[in-house]
């Protein structure tokens, strides 16, 4: 289940500037910005089990995907998945549920929580809170001697890519086209539901400066400026231009707001669903990986030819 746009934020975590970014990698430390981060969103975040929290949480993650009759998270599973020690952690404000994230175990041999489903309340959105469940969350797993943790999310959603890829450095390792199926609710819509799978590594230089208020920033201009080229880019009117395939480092546009495309003119959301699909899978069949995502909508894909 991909992470909503409004789990993602902008800005950026200035309480974190007074944590030791070396001590950060150890468990201590990854405790330590955790906290910073709940604190400068102005919310505790904490691990979940009991019932009354749990039903509060699948009622948020209903409201966030318009989900009410067919709830994204039923309270039974919840209840199942922290008896059986994964993880479901909370962000309050007061006494006020306004985020969540669910998280299940990989196979024993993998060393992976796999992040399933986080969002925060629209009510509570611009304070960074999405950010201080992920530390929360990065904290928790080292807890349990896990140290890499996966989850998947719409590439056409900038927000997401951005908060994903540069504000946690996580990495790219799949495209996995109409992941999910036809999925229906107020935020995916009709559109098919193709997905990026991610993995965090936990002590990945990157994501340790990441976590503490540091994380590595694409900038789609300096690429250019170093001989990046356009793979994929934004016609003056909004729709998508092919471009070259060719580069060592190319650059894939996405919109600027592909959830009001969907409702607007959803014609031009496929047109963009199919440009970035093939755009993406025909880069990584020729080798590219995705680096980075710029702060205005462009994947940074570098190749090893």
């Amino acid at each position: 289940m991909t992470t909503p746009d409004e789990l993602s934020s902008m800005e950026d975590v200035s309480d974190l500037s007074l944590v030791d970014a070396g001590a950060e990698s150890s468990l201590d430390g990854a405790v330590q910005v955790a906290d910073a981060a709940a604190h400068s969103a102005g919310v505790e975040v904490r691990a979940l089990s009991d019932l009354a929290e749990l039903e509060e949480v699948v009622a948020l993650l209903s409201g966030i995907w318009g989900r009410a009759e067919n709830p994204p998270m039923t309270l039974e599973l919840l209840r199942a998945f922290t008896k059986a020690g994964n993880y479901v952690g909370g962000a309050f404000e007061g006494p006020r549920l306004v985020g969540a994230c669910v998280g299940f175990f990989h196979a024993p041999n993998e060393d992976t929580l796999h992040s399933h489903i986080a969002g925060v309340s629209q009510a509570a959105t611009g304070r960074s809170i999405g950010f201080a469940l992920k530390l929360h969350q990065r904290a928790w797993a080292l807890t349990h001697g896990v140290t890499e943790i996966a989850w998947t999310f719409d590439p056409l959603v900038a927000r997401n890519a951005y908060f994903n890829l540069a504000k946690l450095a996580a990495l790219p390792t799949e495209y996995l086209p109409n992941f999910y199926g036809s999925m229906a609710d107020s935020i995916n819509g009709a559109d098919d539901s193709d997905r990026l799978l991610v993995r965090w590594r936990l002590h990945d230089p990157r994501v340790v400066l990441a976590c503490a208020g540091a994380g590595p920033g694409a900038v789609a201009d300096e690429e250019r400026a170093a001989g990046a080229v356009v793979a994929l880019g934004r016609q003056a009117d909004g729709t998508p231009e092919p471009g070259r395939l060719d580069g060592s480092t190319s650059l894939v546009a996405v919109p600027h707001d592909i959830q009001g495309l969907r409702t607007s003119d959803p014609g031009l959301a496929w047109r963009w669903r199919s440009a970035v699909r093939h755009t993406l899978t025909e880069l990584a069949r020729r080798g590219g990986r995705i680096d980075g995502f710029d702060r205005d909508g462009w994947y940074v894909v570098r190749s090893d030819r």
